[in-house]
């Protein structure tokens, strides 16, 4: 097993609503899951994410994800 730190951002903390601002979701997979097993494990449907980042480089879905990995996972996102 790894652990890895997830952090949801924007509309994406709707799917994990008891984790505080800010705070990491620490989650347990089995080794060489990948960034979208991660996110079937969040519950995230996968056409709700625009961009993951493991360890501040930006991953796709086929990413293996390691021990102590950190992540980021972004919905699309409009500014103006």
């Amino acid at each position: 097993m790894i652990k890895i730190e997830a952090r949801l951002f924007a509309t994406l903390r709707r799917y994990r609503p008891e984790v505080s601002l800010n705070e990491p979701i620490v989650v347990e997979l089995a080794q060489g899951s990948t960034v979208e097993q991660l996110w079937q494990t969040l519950g995230i449907p996968e056409d709700v994410v625009k961009q993951t980042f493991v360890n501040g480089l930006q991953a796709d879905r086929s990413t293996t994800l390691h021990d102590g990995d950190r992540v980021g996972i972004f919905p699309p996102i409009a500014g103006g």
